[in-house]
Formats: C-alpha cells, structure tokens, sequence
C-alpha cells in the first residue's frame, strides 16, 4: 500500500511543512486539507447531552466516536471544535400509560419495544441508581453486543439525540472502527456495515476511519501525522502507526478499561462498577497502592499495558510493510483508560523491554484523551468532505 502512495507522500511532506508555516498551498487536497491541519490545532468544547436540549442538525462535516461507554459528536466551529456526548448505555422499566406520561413531562428519551420502556443516554444511568441496579450496553469489549437483541435500536436512538439529518443531504460523516483484533471475538466487518446503516438512514455519507488512526489526525499534525496513536477506550485498545497519514499498521485488543474493572473486581471480590468508581477518583500508577482495591487496579492497569506493547512488539516485528522513516516516532495515548497519572510512564517502561523496529521519540498522553478519537474523525471527515 506504501509503494502506491511515495510520490503522492514526497509531495505531501513539502505540502505540510507549508502549512505549518501558514503559507497557502494549492493542491492540498491528497490527504489533508488546509482546513483540516487548522482544526487539528483547535481546542475541544466538550458538553454533555443534557434532558431536553434539542439535537443539532450539522451544516458541515461530521465526526462521530461510537465507543463502548460514550457517542460523542464533534463538528467544527469558528474558534473550537464542538463536541456533545451522550451516555451508551440502557435502562429498562416495565411499560404503562401513566409511566410513557411521567417520562414525557420530564423530557426523559426512551423508545417502547416489547411491553419495555428502553430508557437510553445519561437518563439509563439515574434510573440504575434509583433501582440500586447497572446500566447495559448496547456494545460490548468495543463492538456491537450479541447479548442485546436491540442494541442496534438503541445506538440508533442515541446518535438521533445528538445528531439530526444534515442541513445538507448527503454530508460527510466519519465515524470510528476498531483495528482487526489479534485476540477475542466478535465481527469488526459487521459492526462497521451495521453503524454505515444507521448513519446513511440519517442522510449522511459515512466513512469509516481507524480509531488509532483518528488518534493520529487528531494529534500528530505537527509531526506530519507520521507516528503510532493508540486508543485505550472502555472495551478495546486500538493501535495505528501511521506515515505521513497513511495507516501503515493497524490492530486491537479486546482489553482496556473494561477488562481492568471486570478482573481487578473477581480478584477482591466487588462488582467491576465499584472498581470503575474507585479507578476514576484519582488512581495515581506512580505511588505505592494502599489497600487491596488499589492494589487489584495497579497489578491489572501493567498487566493490560504489558500485554499492550507486547502485541505492539509482535506484530511490527512480523510485517514486512514498515516504510523506511527518517527518524524516531511518537507514540500517542488516548481514551479513558490512558487518564491516570502514571499510564505514560508505565508506558514508557514497558517499551524498554523490547526493541520495536521503529524508534520512539517520545511517549505522551492526548491533549484531550477523552475525545481525542472524535476530533480525528472530525478532522478526516473535513479532509475527504471538500
């Protein structure tokens, strides 16, 4: 695939050098826009989908991070890339005309599917807690659950939360997939038709863009996006080493944040939520755990980054398609599960115990990790929408 893009790539490189130094280009087109390098620069305005709050209807390019806890939607503003999420998750409630009423009165969403009111978004989450019970998910370790037989209804109903149909039928909307798995199970190939689906459904052209890739756009501009960008999510970590934006390599594995709640849980004997819970006040990787809780979260958090770069060893080691780069890469992490303070450094130790046919420059933590995947794809959507 390298060998079909070099002179477009020799170009490219001059292109980008020019557009770090602002000077206007014609012909940037081939992979990234000047528009798109600009908004790689631009700061993200996160918020949360509240009750009530009407969804947008994009007047432009769209992207769309469909992760295993959160949808989060980026578009691009003036001065900042907007960005709203929505909680992927369900709750459901036995259906009744006096309940479908009180929902309604508080502007709660849900949809009506075999005698249940599937109530979705951050609404499942305060009646999980009033029921003293856990939310579901309508995906699972980073793809479409086979366990929920609507969860298909239910990503649909969120994304229609967030997003309207485009002021503009037919807009680009790019939207985040996993890398293939070297491990686990599950169908990448489905879940991506399946989200293509729902997104054409809306009056959008959807593309699909790699996850680690996305992580790459949205960070790695200054470095020509040449570099490895790794999401760490909730249900998978995926991985892409990227020249010049090309995906050169790309994977995942079906642990991150949910397998580190789930196991550190069974070993000390509480629910994976309360783990979650105690990972998301402030675990800190760099100081000695205190207490079995603690200790459970710091053996499974270098356990999931040993078995990280291990893969990340494997699998360069066995490729053959690792173009020639002149100097050494950075590595980029994002997701919530790369937020703890010491998640680099762990990181960074891991990586001296194997030796990557690729050097690294650097190991840092996204500038924003939590959505750092919908601006990418918000970035890809800019340069393949003109």
């Amino acid at each position: 695939m390298i060998e079909e893009h070099e002179k477009r790539l020799n170009l490219l490189k001059g292109r980008l050098e020019n557009l770090k130094e602002e000077t206007a280009t014609e012909g940037s087109k081939d992979l990234q826009t000047d528009m798109a390098v600009e908004a790689s620069q631009k700061p993200i305005v996160a918020t949360e989908k509240e009750l009530g709050q009407e969804a947008d209807r994009p007047s432009g390019p769209v992207g769309i991070d469909i992760g295993t806890t959160h949808i989060a939607v980026a578009q691009n503003q003036r001065n900042h890339i907007n960005l709203v999420k929505q909680l992927n998750a369900f709750f459901t409630i036995p259906q009744s005309n006096f309940t479908r009423k009180i929902l309604k009165q508080n502007e709660v969403t849900f949809f009506e599917q075999d005698g249940l009111f599937y109530i979705i978004g951050y609404s499942a989450e305060g009646f999980a807690n009033m029921f003293a019970a856990n939310t579901r998910r309508p995906m699972e370790r980073g793809l479409l659950s086979a366990n929920e037989p609507y969860a298909v209804k239910v990503i649909n109903a969120i994304i229609h939360t967030l997003i309207q149909k485009p002021k503009n039928f037919g807009e680009t909307i790019c939207f985040g997939v996993p890398g293939a798995y070297i491990d686990g199970t599950g169908s990448v190939v489905y879940h991506e038709s399946v989200i293509k689906r729902v997104l054409s459904s809306l009056g959008y052209t959807p593309m699909a863009i790699n996850e680690g890739l996305a992580v790459v756009m949205s960070e790695l501009a200054d470095e020509a996006f040449t570099g490895i960008g790794i999401s760490m999510g909730g249900g998978m970590c995926n991985v892409c080493l990227s020249y010049i934006s090309v995906p050169v390599v790309t994977f995942s594995i079906q642990k991150a944040g949910d397998y580190i709640d789930a196991m550190a849980g069974i070993s000390v004997g509480e629910s994976a939520t309360k783990m979650k819970l105690m990972k998301e006040r402030g675990l800190d990787l760099l100081k000695e755990p205190k207490g079995r809780i603690t200790l459970a979260l710091h053996i499974f958090y270098e356990e999931l980054i040993f078995n990280l770069v291990e893969c990340l060893h494997n699998v360069l080691s066995s490729t053959d398609r690792i173009p020639k780069i002149s100097g050494p890469v950075p590595v980029v992490l994002s997701g919530g599960t790369a937020i703890p303070r010491g998640v680099k450094e762990k990181f960074e130790s891991a990586l001296k115990n194997v030796r990557l046919p690729v050097e690294i420059s650097s190991v840092r933590i996204a500038e924003d990790p939590l959505h750092a995947t919908a601006k990418g794809a918000l970035i890809k959507a800019m340069s393949e929408g003109e």
